[in-house]
């Protein structure tokens, strides 16, 4: 029987161009090439975690527009339930523009649209799917209001929360003690320690660091290098998957974490889970965009095996 998964998170839609290098402050790039895909943490987490074999639902907001009807077809079409993806009729949907150079990485804005106006009342109407969960996962491109409302109602329910720091911003304690596993990637467990993460050994500090605030995990994605996970007496370093023709890092952190998520729901432990993050957010890096980069079970498996 499939995990049940509760994602309370971002819409977007996301516009992207593929240049030959990113670029620098005040120049212009020319001769990329663009396209549209949907995008926010949030629908990217739960579409990673519907493909990954888990049950999943959204709570989130968008705007009365195209791009609100799109997410919501699109979503629907992935098998989620979007009974509690509202729609707001005063604002926008969000969008991002990333550019992606020719090794995949990239650089990000975020007009937030209806995603900031997804607020605590949105989350408590959604109650019954978050107590009943088997795992809720949460991001930081809504309202900090909506993720510790979620996280609260998860927690007292014994529902096990995993909060994904992205974008990174101080995080109160009372949050932090609610959450099982957080998973920073580099740059955002070196903003929440204020420390620099650049070696195994820095996500190691780090990781031992942030557990110290009340997470009873803590998962430091590293890239291509793996991910450093640190739990109750235990922390290692879980090896990542090569890949030789990455196209477009964007989205390979949703993956890892809607992968995750699943291996949870699923009574994976800590380390099993976090290998099958690893191959998910591998794969996603070999196509462009964010969702329509997620993996499949299937491909999941065959990396693994």
């Amino acid at each position: 029987m499939a995990g049940k998964i509760v994602v309370v998170g971002s819409c977007n839609a996301d516009l992207l161009a593929k240049v030959d290098r990113l670029p620098r402050s005040g120049e212009t790039v020319s001769d990329g090439e663009f396209a549209t895909a949907p995008g926010g943490k949030g629908a990217n987490q739960a579409v990673a975690a519907a493909r990954a074999g888990g049950a999943v639902a959204i709570v989130a907001r968008v705007g009365a527009d195209a791009f609100g009807r799109e997410s919501r077809r699109r979503l629907r079409g992935e098998g989620i339930d979007v009974r509690h993806l509202s729609c707001d009729p005063d604002r926008p949907s969000g969008v991002a523009l990333i550019v992606i150079d020719r090794r995949g990485e990239n650089a990000i804005a975020v007009a937030p649209g209806a995603n900031a106006a997804l607020g605590a009342r949105h989350v408590a109407a959604a109650r019954q799917r978050l107590t009943h969960a088997d795992v809720v996962l949460l991001q930081l491109e809504t309202s900090l209001d909506a993720v510790s409302e979620a996280a609260a109602l998860a927690a007292q329910a014994g529902v096990r929360v995993i909060l994904n720091p992205a974008p990174a911003r101080p995080l109160d304690e009372q949050l932090l003690h609610r959450v099982a596993i957080l998973t920073p990637n580099a740059r955002e467990a070196a903003l929440l320690t204020g420390r620099p993460v650049n070696t195994a050994r820095d996500a190691e500090r780090a990781a031992r660091s942030l557990r110290k605030r009340g997470p009873q995990a803590v998962v430091v994605t590293l890239g291509a290098r793996g991910a450093f996970a640190c739990g109750a007496g235990w922390c290692d370093l879980i090896a990542g998957f090569p890949v030789r023709n990455a196209v477009d890092a964007t989205g390979a952190g949703d993956a890892f974490n809607g992968a995750l998520a699943v291996a949870l729901a699923e009574g994976r432990s800590l380390g099993e889970a976090v290998r099958f993050a690893n191959a998910a957010g591998a794969l996603s890096t070999m196509r462009l965009g964010a969702q329509t980069s997620a993996p499949t079970r299937r491909a999941i498996e065959a990396l693994l095996a």
